[in-house]
């Protein structure tokens, strides 16, 4: 294979359909991102904006109502919201979360069902693995789903979930086979808002990504039809590691975008804020650090970029790739917005100027969807 062929380039189009994005975030996203935060308010008018601009319908084919613009065009339109509201991006980011289970493993009845209203922006999904003693470790869950005729009961506690009380339906992990030993015998289903015997638990009140409610879904004998089941029985493991080789480029793009977003406000910020009479970027000290921020970010773009480039291909190595743009946006975003702060100094530490809030939501990248220490596992295990 050529080096052209292992790149990536922007078409005409996606240009342009940047540059569109660029301008709603300007116009619309940005005046409203420390309401969003301060009030740890989701945006629904937001949600209808980006619904209007068929952005939700970027991670999904034509032949599902979606744009059919492929992962590097989706991760684009994060990284430009996430410059402004990381909240905002997070909303994009869950579209394609909580359906990759259904368009890369489930059935045509399940994909026809449930992707197109997901495409329109009708209907948002949620991903839930995650449990109160089950995080890095998926071994560890207690959620169980049993047989019943043709039907599956699940029962069980999730923890840590995006869209808790938005989503229209949940993609659910659940043990269905207790004697498989640990990572074993875990099977998917979609389980909708409207069963009874779910309900909304705990919402947690956090550090950063205010604008997005998170927290326990609770499934107490919720019955679901056989149709519902994701793939195979028994191989949801399977499942989760196949959406998480996609869905973590959105991290990295939510991340990168932190940066950038950071890196341009304090860069702005030092052209005009004079100390010694003179604008504090003339001093070597702010110019190595905002020389060191742009290199950084920068590089993390090309990373992310070619990631995106290698899971529209289908290449092999798209689950490495997709962890080491993970691990170094998320690590360069957590430096740059320190830096933002140190910048600005006592402003950068006060909700009046928006880099104490990105400092606050970039930390959270380091975290969900695999931990950067699992990241690292993740890499290492494909150098074997």
């Amino acid at each position: 294979m050529s080096a052209l062929a292992d790149s990536y380039a922007l078409t005409e189009d996606q240009r342009a359909f940047r540059d569109t994005i660029r301008q709603m975030v300007r116009e619309r996203v940005a005046p409203r991102a420390a309401e969003i935060d301060e009030k740890a308010a989701y945006p629904h008018d937001l949600r209808q904006l980006f619904a209007e601009h068929d952005l939700f319908g970027l991670p999904f084919s034509e032949e599902y109502g979606g744009t059919g613009t492929g992962v590097l065009m989706l991760n684009i339109a994060v990284e430009e919201i996430a410059k402004a509201c990381a909240s905002s991006a997070l909303m994009l980011m869950i579209q394609e979360l909580g359906t990759l289970p259904i368009k890369l493993f489930g059935s045509e009845e399940l994909r026809a069902r449930f992707l197109p209203r997901c495409a329109s922006g009708d209907w948002t999904p949620a991903f839930a693995l995650s449990e109160p003693e089950a995080g890095s470790d998926p071994g560890g869950m207690i959620t169980r789903a049993v047989r019943d005729g043709d039907d599956w009961i699940i029962s069980g506690t999730k923890n840590w979930i995006t869209n808790l009380g938005i989503a229209d339906f949940y993609v659910v992990f659940a043990v269905t086979d207790a004697q498989a030993g640990r990572s074993h015998g875990i099977s998917a289903f979609v389980v909708e808002a409207d069963r009874p015997g779910f309900s909304v638990g705990k919402l947690e009140k956090k550090l950063g990504i205010r604008g997005s409610p998170t927290g326990q879904p609770i499934f107490d004998d919720v019955r679901i039809p056989g149709a519902n089941l994701i793939g195979e029985v028994d191989r949801g493991m399977h499942v989760a590691l196949g959406t998480l080789d996609y869905s973590r480029l959105g991290v990295a793009a939510q991340a990168l975008g932190i940066a950038q977003g950071a890196t341009d406000y304090a860069a702005a910020y030092a052209r005009e804020r004079r100390q010694f009479g003179k604008p504090i970027n003339a001093f070597q000290g702010i110019q190595f650090k905002l020389a060191d921020m742009e290199t950084q970010t920068a590089a993390g773009r090309e990373l992310l970029y070619q990631a995106c480039a290698k899971a529209d291909r289908g290449d092999a190595d798209r689950g490495r790739y997709s962890a080491m743009a993970k691990l170094f946006n998320s690590d360069n975003a957590m430096k740059v917005t320190v830096e933002a702060v140190q910048i600005l100094g006592g402003y950068g530490y006060v909700n009046e100027y928006p880099v104490e809030r990105m400092m606050r939501d970039a930390k959270i990248t380091q975290i969900y969807e695999g931990t950067n220490e699992i990241q690292r596992v993740v890499i290492a295990r494909s150098l074997r």
